[in-house]
């Protein structure tokens, strides 16, 4: 308990001695008490609990005006936190095969969904998990279509992310992620308007926006090229990471292999340069765990601890009885205690 303005308590002898002297109710004085002392005492006895709750009346109001405080600390980690949309490819084309960990042949989709989830979840070994970023997922094939906003519900996310499959219906099959990266960018764009916070973790600032696009083949389909999104993109402030997931492309140069970019690569590539990301090729299981190692080692929240104080008046529960204290003294007076002037 503190008091705003202790310095009040200074008042307390000056009342004091307001109380014991200039206030003392003068009285009658008679040269002997003798006669009356068979006579019963009755409701006289109390004549002195009128004064008494007058007196504290001050008391307390003095106490109030001395503005009790009751306070406490608490800490809360704070998140210069990270919005990362993930961007992943469900055309046709993810239905072919490459090499697992195993050396399995498993279609790219299914590569590419538990790469996804690893990268959401950690698997407590190669990626560490995103538990405090905002995570977004857009799919994409002829069409851009958002499976879920930016969100801290990661387990409904990796619901989500576990259900993905390849677009089989022919007259929706395409790519257009140029598309998805504008859906993207401007979800990225509108979220400083937003608040968020999860459990004891509140995001004070997004203070980085990442898109992470993983495809299998070249932008041909959908009202958006991909350079025009990569200028949004660029334009908001958010960092795109290309992944291209297909067959390696190794062409030897005199006595050493150097990996040729098609043309659809090519564009991944400039449009990771111009909005200061990073393009990266993947061919199987190791090489594309490997690319969002990189990515989650690039791309880390900042935490820090700050301290709040929650304070609490209690100049209220002093006022409360002063008032109670002076109903009661009226009352008695008009009452059962009441004197003739």
């Amino acid at each position: 308990m503190s008091f705003v303005h202790p310095w009040v308590f200074a008042l307390i002898p000056v009342l004091w001695l307001l109380l014991r002297g200039g206030l003392r109710r003068t009285s009658l004085p008679v040269p002997s008490l003798g006669l009356w002392a068979d006579a019963p005492v009755g409701r006289a006895r109390y004549l002195w609990l009128p004064v008494a709750l007058r007196r504290c009346v001050l008391v307390l109001l003095l106490l109030a005006l001395a503005r009790p405080q009751a306070g406490s600390t608490y800490n809360m980690d704070v998140s210069e936190g990270i919005a990362i949309q993930l961007l992943v490819d469900v055309s046709s084309s993810m239905d072919m095969n490459v090499r697992d960990a195993d050396g399995v042949n498993r279609t790219r989709m299914v590569v590419a969904r538990e790469m996804v989830e690893r990268f959401i979840a950690g698997d407590g070994d190669t990626l560490h998990g995103r538990p405090n970023d905002l995570l977004g997922l857009i799919t994409f094939a002829r069409y851009a279509d958002t499976r879920s906003p930016l969100t801290f519900g990661h387990d409904a996310l990796l619901q989500i992310v576990r259900g993905l499959d390849v677009q089989e219906r022919p007259n929706e099959d395409g790519t257009a992620y140029g598309d998805a990266l504008a859906v993207a960018a401007a979800r990225l764009q509108n979220i400083e308007a937003l608040q968020f916070g999860h459990g004891s973790v509140q995001v004070d600032a997004i203070e980085s926006k990442v898109i992470i696009l993983l495809t299998d083949g070249e932008n041909n389909s959908g009202a958006h090229l991909p350079l025009e999104a990569a200028g949004l993109a660029q334009e908001w402030g958010c960092r795109v990471y290309c992944i291209s997931l297909g067959d390696s492309n190794f062409k030897r140069s005199d006595t050493i292999e150097v990996e040729e970019l098609t043309a659809a690569e090519q564009t991944l590539k400039r449009i990771s340069d111009e909005t200061g990301g990073v393009f990266r090729q993947a061919h199987d299981f190791e090489s594309l765990l490997s690319v969002y190692q990189e990515i989650d080692r690039l791309e880390r929240s900042e935490i820090s601890t700050r301290s709040y104080d929650r304070v609490a008046e209690w100049f209220w529960l002093p006022l409360g009885l002063a008032i109670l204290c002076l109903l009661a003294a009226l009352i008695l007076e008009a009452t059962v205690l009441r004197v003739v002037p």
